[in-house]
This record gives C-alpha cells, sequence and structure tokens, in this order.
C-alpha cells in the first residue's frame, strides 16, 4: 500500500496525511514509516450526535491544525463501515480547497456500507462483524491489541447501565 501511495504522490509536494482519531493512529504510524514522499501529518477527530438525530450529522470534536487549502490530502482511516461519517469528512475537506482528497482504509466493512464512499487504498475486506485491536476499540478497551480480532459478545467487557 506505501508503494501505491508513494507512486501516486511522488509529484507532490504538498502531501497532508490526515488521521481519523482515535482508532487510524496504530496503522497510521506503520504506514506513514514506510512512505518516502514529503508529508506533513495532522488529524480529526468527530463524533456522532445522539441517536435521535438523523445518520452522517457528525460533530467535530478535534479539527485540523494545518491549512489544506491547495494540497493533497491523503485521509486515513481504520474502517470504513456504514459510510456516514466519512462522507462527512471528505465533504469537508474538499470544501476547504484541498487540490486531491483520497481515502486510505486499513479495513473495508463493505457489508455495512448504506453512503457510497470511495476508498482509495484499502488493506482488507471484512464481513460485518465487530473488530477490535490495533486501534479499534469497544468503548475504549481492547485498542491496544497488536492484532485484530472478532469481538464476541462474552468477551465485551460490562458496560454500566445507562442512568
Amino acid at each position: 500500500m506505501a508503494a501505491e501511495i508513494d507512486r501516486d504522490y511522488a509529484e507532490s509536494d504538498r502531501l497532508v496525511c490526515i488521521g481519523v482519531l482515535k482508532g487510524s493512529v496504530f496503522f497510521m504510524v506503520d504506514l506513514l514509516k514506510r512512505l518516502k514522499v514529503p508529508l506533513a501529518i495532522d488529524f480529526f477527530q468527530t463524533s456522532s450526535y445522539g441517536s435521535s438525530t438523523s445518520p452522517g450529522e457528525v460533530r467535530i470534536r478535534k479539527d485540523l491544525d494545518l491549512s489544506i487549502r491547495g494540497k493533497d490530502v491523503l485521509l486515513i482511516e481504520d474502517i470504513v463501515d456504514t459510510g456516514y461519517t466519512l462522507r462527512t469528512i471528505l465533504d469537508l475537506l474538499r470544501f476547504r480547497g484541498a487540490r486531491s482528497v483520497r481515502l486510505c482504509a486499513l479495513l473495508d466493512k463493505a457489508a455495512a456500507r448504506e453512503v457510497d464512499v470511495r476508498i482509495d487504498y484499502r488493506g482488507f475486506e471484512i464481513e460485518k462483524l465487530f473488530v477490535v485491536g490495533y486501534g479499534l476499540d469497544f468503548d475504549e478497551h481492547y485498542r491496544n491489541l497488536p492484532y485484530i480480532a472478532v469481538l464476541d459478545s462474552e468477551d465485551a467487557p460490562e458496560l454500566p447501565s445507562p442512568s
């Protein structure tokens, strides 16, 4: 994947790699260590509004520090699921004047997709399962596993009851 990205951005002197927090961090670090093209790094974090709103409505929790106007942007994500949040982020990056915007995802859960999202660099396609590890979490648990695993409901930690 890194070789393909290097080839595609060989002529770019403006690549900004943006990780979607928090899940992409493990994958992003490993990927960027293998890239040879000049790049800058930034992070973006969103959260979905409560369940009473429609899909795709997101709140920005951490915005970019760098300007992306006129720059090539590579958005790096751990997993593409329904696509709602990613569609919003990709549209926002284009609206902000990026010269180009491409998506790199470690995992593609295509069976769960509800919104068309083009993945330019894809690691693996997975079934419609809940996975954890290597940055992916369940209620902030399991991110630090050095591998990706399917989470069985009986393995899930006990969560507090809603108040």
